[in-house]
């Protein structure tokens, strides 16, 4: 299984379903199931007992809470010249010098994403 593309703190653009169309910045990934929390993004009512504490809630009854959603539901925003596009992710590799503890400089290669609509890097 690979890793996903979408990672917390992203501003993605809900591409199908219920909420299509609908931005929000992602809260959490979960890798192991492919899924992504967005906020204000795939609301469900939740009925929790008295003292049941989740995402802060103190008392019991019925909530809104955010439900996870499909990576392959959801598109990367960026901007590009002021105005924000939905964007397919990208990695490239970039070399780089590093300046180890004993003063010398190593070239090592890291992965970089970038945007595939604007080249970049995100």
């Amino acid at each position: 299984m690979t890793g996903l593309n979408i990672k917390k703190g992203d501003l993605v653009q809900v591409i199908t379903g219920k909420d299509k169309g609908l931005q929000g910045k992602v809260i959490q990934a979960f890798p192991d199931t492919e899924k992504v929390l967005v906020e204000g993004v795939n609301r469900v009512k939740k009925h929790t007992k008295v003292g049941q504490s989740v995402r802060g809630s103190k008392t019991g009854g019925i909530i809104t809470i955010e439900a996870p959603i499909h990576v392959s539901n959801v598109m990367l925003v960026v901007e590009h010249e002021g105005v924000k596009v939905v964007t397919r992710v990208g990695y490239r590799r970039v070399e780089e010098e590093r300046t180890l503890a004993d003063g010398s400089t190593k070239t090592v290669t890291r992965s970089v994403r970038y945007a595939k609509r604007t080249g970049k890097d995100i």
